[in-house]
């Protein structure tokens, strides 16, 4: 790199990474409308409050639990979603403050 280059916020690569993956980058999208896109029976919580429960995640996007849980984690990790455990079940809700500052910090990057 040059004197001038700016090395890219650790966080925003670290969000950009987590959103490569198809099937993350849905996750986020669906957890944008909660109520639309996921069962309210069963729901032992409000998913627009608290979020929705790994299990519904899993039940919508056809995968197996663990592979939802490590997408959760790694959405999770880059601060997009919150998890919000409620009893033993788990529950994601997007992070919108946070995603905001990463469009934000991405118009100034590119």
């Amino acid at each position: 790199m040059t004197e001038s280059a700016v090395a890219p916020d650790p966080d925003v690569l670290l969000a950009l990474r987590a959103l490569s993956n198809p099937v993350r980058l849905q996750l986020i999208s669906w957890l944008r409308e909660p109520e639309r896109h996921f069962p309210l029976e069963g729901a032992i919580a409000d998913p627009a409050e608290v979020g929705v429960c790994v299990s519904h995640i899993q039940a919508k996007v056809g995968l197996a639990q663990s592979t939802v849980s490590a997408y959760m984690a790694e959405l999770q990790r880059a601060g997009l979603v919150r998890a919000t455990r409620v009893g033993k079940w788990t529950h994601y809700r997007r992070d919108e403050q946070r995603i905001a500052q990463l469009v934000a910090a991405l118009g100034q990057t590119i």
